[in-house]
């Protein structure tokens, strides 16, 4: 990008930097055809090696990173990779080491093309049966069996693979439909001892079935969760600064639901791409399909690849060779297995990637929000979307965008991105998608939306919580939980209703997604006509005022005016202030940026209640009177660049407490060294200063690792009461630390832990309602300790 940069002369690129909207069609003209005429424009966009012959819009065919080569792609099938992966899979597999067996048939069925044969056998079916083979040896039954389903869905009289879904059937306890599966495979295998080693099998299952006299059915697991629960309220547009806003007309309780969107259009983040389906975001399993088209996408099941718009894995196969000797009920059997139904997936829908497909697969070489902007353009022209004028696209989505307060250097990158993109979508729209200074006009509005309107989608994360999976994939159970729950970015999207909700810094919704879905449901009581507002990112009691601000015009392009930035809060007086020197002052001392910010905001508008709040800290008129490095409350000095080498002196000891902790080898020495250290901090910085809560919590991790729980326990009592006046008492952040502390508890058996789990899940359910315990298995694993507690003392 940079080279395509220093290519606008400087009199265009400040021409660039002050354009309006009403300014794009010429500037887009201007480096359109700048671009045009430049052979460097083409190495770098497209990485072409030598001058290519193109058309004055810029459709010729382009041979480079982001077009359609299959030879050459990064992204298209390779048949020989494949056998080779193949052929390394099965070394590690006849020398157990199956894990890596399991990596190695994965990484081959990516790059596999679907009609390639391999000793007269289709490639993609023999590597799914030999994951499936795998699979089965590391007890993963159930993926054993779906891999099982995916080889018959393409050749319906592969033996083995009858047999291994037997084999799977049998160890999950389905009798009935492994003794099927035997019988179909000792029908369909040709050699003599193929043969006997069914029929051996097939009597052992028989006389267990006879034995059990049950039948269990199984079930597709990666089938979402019904939505049942219906919207408690219908919300208005109102008009607002970023977006329309949105009100509701009636009061409304905490945990309501008030809005369920599926995403217009979506991508996964670069770094969830080997670990999370591309079009749910959930978790990979170990049975993970790859597009049938091209080597970069993975899902979690048939069902997603399917919904992201990706064909079957083969057409039906022709059953009648295996059904010709079978009984009626066999037959019915192997067209249920061969022939799966998805009449209930969603067949409007636009393949999400078609056009990312047979090339260096885009989000691989371009940032998440120019593929997100192809991917709605594709979608625009794929539904009859047509670029008349320079308004379809941006009337379309109906989304605010903030270009003209865009930064300079962003505008013009904005361009050059509408460029490239309008280049490459020519090739697969050649007559819908004109090249033009409109088409690209209206582009550069497009990623100015997404650039305000995205959503980012998040998973949340930690290894040693109750119920999650360590490293090695077993379930953790009841124990002390040390680590953060942590919000992982998968993906972005834009849900073209869900970007009407304004951000606020106070929030009073929460979103949240269930696989790719939006929910958002209240976490305050919500008065008629009040905004309903959520936070973009930042909140108040994360950052300060100024970083708040700061981070949402960078990101989004707009300055915050919302009642968390605007107002005086405790939060923001107290997350990073210092002591006065006072010892009997309770008064917040700030530096000069913090001072200045804070200075800003109103009081008068504050409720008599939030000023008395505020009465411990500072004086009403303390601004007038006091300054930077003066406390507010009585005006005492206090030396801002000598605390400030305190406070990093006794850090040190804090950085290598946490080192240790990261490699779970705790000494006490390091421990009493952040002891001495944390009454350094408390001397230095205010009471609820946001690192004395850092500090706390990484002391209660370390005693938790030691076995001194009761410790443990008492600093991570410390550390919520500092995060409850940055928070509040009921925000999703204090529920997280209420889990650590009630595992702390639970483990030394002080019942106090039980009226902790009641805290935290009230306030899971506010934020998450009916999907909490489904979204947190710790929520089920502490609720079931709390009644054997209960249960234990009584």
């Amino acid at each position: 990008m940079e080279k395509l940069k220093s290519l606008v002369p400087k009199n265009l690129e400040q021409t660039v930097g002050s354009s309006t909207v009403d300014d794009l069609p010429s500037s887009c003209s201007f480096l359109l055809r700048l671009f045009q005429q430049s052979q460097l424009f083409f190495q770098v966009s497209f990485g072409c090696k030598r001058p290519r012959i193109f058309l004055p819009f810029l459709s010729g065919k382009l041979i480079g990173d982001l077009t359609m080569d299959p030879e050459n792609a990064l992204c298209g099938k390779k048949k020989d990779a494949a056998l080779e992966l193949k052929r390394q899979g099965n070394q590690c597999f006849l020398k157990g080491d199956y894990a890596t067996a399991l990596v190695y048939y994965s990484q081959a069925l990516q790059v596999a093309p679907m009609n390639a044969v391999d000793m007269d056998k289709n490639l993609v079916a023999t590597l799914y049966v030999n994951r499936a083979s795998v699979l089965l040896k590391m007890d993963l039954q159930l993926e054993c069996l779906r891999d099982c389903n995916r080889t018959l869905q393409i050749s319906s009289n592969y033996a083995k693979a009858w047999y291994r879904r037997g084999k799977a059937n049998a160890s999950m306890g389905n009798f009935h439909d492994a003794i099927r599966d035997f019988q179909i495979s000792k029908n369909v295998e040709v050699s003599f001892n193929g043969k006997k080693q069914v029929d051996d099998e097939l009597k052992i299952i028989q006389r267990q079935y006879k034995r059990s006299n049950t039948v269990q059915e199984h079930s597709n697991n990666n089938k979402l969760d019904d939505f049942d629960e219906p919207i408690q309220v219908k919300l208005h547009v109102t008009t607002s600064n970023k977006g329309r806003g949105m009100v509701s007309p009636i009061e409304i309780p905490p945990s309501s639901l008030v809005h369920v969107e599926e995403p217009y259009a979506l991508v996964i983040l670069k770094h969830c791409r080997e670990t999370h389906c591309h079009y749910c975001l959930n978790e990979l399993p170990a049975d993970k399909v790859p597009c049938p088209s091209c080597s970069i996408p993975l899902y979690c099941s048939q069902r997603c690849q399917i919904q992201a718009g990706g064909r079957m894995l083969q057409n039906v196969p022709d059953n009648k060779e295996i059904l010709k000797d079978l009984s009626d009920d066999l037959r019915k059997y192997v067209q249920e297995i061969t022939s799966p139904s998805f009449a209930d997936l969603r067949t409007d829908d636009v393949p999400e990637h078609k056009h990312e497909c047979d090339g260096v697969h885009w989000p691989a070489i371009l940032p998440s929000e120019i593929v997100l902007a192809g991917r709605i353009l594709a979608k625009f022209v794929g539904q009859g979307g047509v670029f008349a004028d320079a308004s379809n696209l941006v009337d379309m989505l109906n989304l605010s965008h903030h270009f003209s307060e865009m930064h300079a250097d962003s505008k013009l990158e904005c361009i050059i991105y509408s460029i490239i993109l309008s280049s490459c979508l020519k090739q697969f729209f050649p007559s819908q998608l004109p090249v033009n200074e409109n088409t690209i006009s209206q582009i550069v509005i497009l990623i100015s939306q997404i650039r305000t309107n995205s959503i980012s989608i998040v998973r949340m994360k930690s290894f040693d919580a109750p119920g999650s999976r360590d490293q090695s994939g077993r379930l953790s159970s009841v124990a002390p939980f040390t680590c953060n729950m942590e919000q992982v970015r998968v993906g972005q999207a834009i849900y073209t209703t869900g970007s009407l909700f304004n951000h606020s810094c106070k929030p009073n919704i929460h979103a949240y997604f269930n696989s790719r879905t939006l929910f958002i449901r209240t976490t305050a009581s919500v008065t008629v006509g009040c905004p309903l507002e959520l936070s973009y990112g930042p909140q108040v009691g994360q950052l300060d005022c100024k970083d708040r601000l700061k981070l949402l015009e960078d990101e989004y392009s707009f300055k915050c005016q919302c009642s968390g930035c605007s107002l005086v809060h405790i939060s923001d007086l107290v997350l990073d202030a210092f002591c006065c020197i006072n010892p009997s002052c309770f008064g917040v001392v700030l530096d000069r940026s913090i001072f200045n910010c804070e200075n800003k905001k109103t009081k008068d508008s504050l409720t008599v209640d939030e000023q008395s709040r505020l009465e411990p800290f500072m004086l009403t008129d303390s601004f007038l009177h006091a300054g930077p490095s003066h406390c507010l409350k009585c005006g005492s000095y206090r030396n801002i660049k000598s605390s400030c080498s305190t406070v990093d002196e006794a850090w040190i000891h804090f950085t290598r407490l946490q080192q240790e902790i990261n490699s779970n080898r705790v000494s006490e020495t390091t421990v009493s060294d952040a002891l001495r250290a944390l009454c350094s901090l408390k001397s230095t910085l205010h009471a609820y200063n946001k690192r004395i809560a850092e500090a706390e919590d990484n002391l209660s991790q370390a005693f938790c690792l030691l076995g001194k729980l009761e410790l443990a326990a008492d600093h991570c009592k410390a550390s919520i009461r500092i995060l409850e006046k940055l928070y509040g008492e009921n925000h999703i952040a204090i529920g997280n630390e209420l889990l650590k502390l009630s595992s702390i508890l639970l483990s030394v058996g002080d019942c106090n832990g039980v009226e902790c789990i009641k805290r935290l899940s009230e306030i899971f359910r506010c934020h998450y309602g009916w999907h909490a315990n489904t979204m947190f298995p710790f929520l089920n694993i502490l609720e079931e300790e709390t009644h054997k507690f209960v249960s234990t003392d009584v």
